[in-house]
């Protein structure tokens, strides 16, 4: 993926992230894996998040995003969480009575940073870095 940029920066911040209903609840397929894509997608358009690609599993959401860096993990995943559940809810009120309200998904979510570069590049390149600005200054 290229870099993107808003005002003043460059970034590539991708992340694969997973997450689950309360309890490991299997009900997500027919009817209601079509409703939780469709909210996903939008709430994902909302917050300018790039939804790169996603699967709605029976019992968990594998999503691989790239999030803004004006924007944390955590407070597009509450975002996320909060407002895929009220809309899950006011279409498929029958969850609503069962389940309680507000209460969908699970606390927490499993989040890994997506790169092309690993730790020995970065650490190469600032080397590289500070021994060129010694060249560029005559201090060698």
């Amino acid at each position: 993926m290229d870099n993107q940029s808003i005002t003043h920066t460059r970034w590539n911040c991708t992340y694969h992230i997973v997450f689950i209903p309360k309890y490991r609840r299997k009900i997500m397929y027919g009817e209601t894996k079509k409703d939780l894509v469709e909210i996903i997608k939008k709430l994902c358009e909302m917050k300018q998040v790039k939804l790169i690609d996603g699967r709605v599993c029976i019992d968990h959401i594998h999503m691989y995003i790239a999030i803004p860096p004006k924007i944390s993990v955590s407070e597009f995943m509450s975002y996320l969480k909060g407002k895929s559940a009220l809309m899950l809810f006011d279409r498929h009120p029958e969850y609503r009575n069962k389940w309680g309200d507000r209460h969908f998904w699970a606390r927490g979510y499993y989040v890994s940073t997506v790169g092309n570069v690993n730790e020995e590049t970065i650490l190469k390149y600032i080397k590289e870095q500070e021994e060129n600005d010694k060249v560029a200054d005559g201090r060698k």
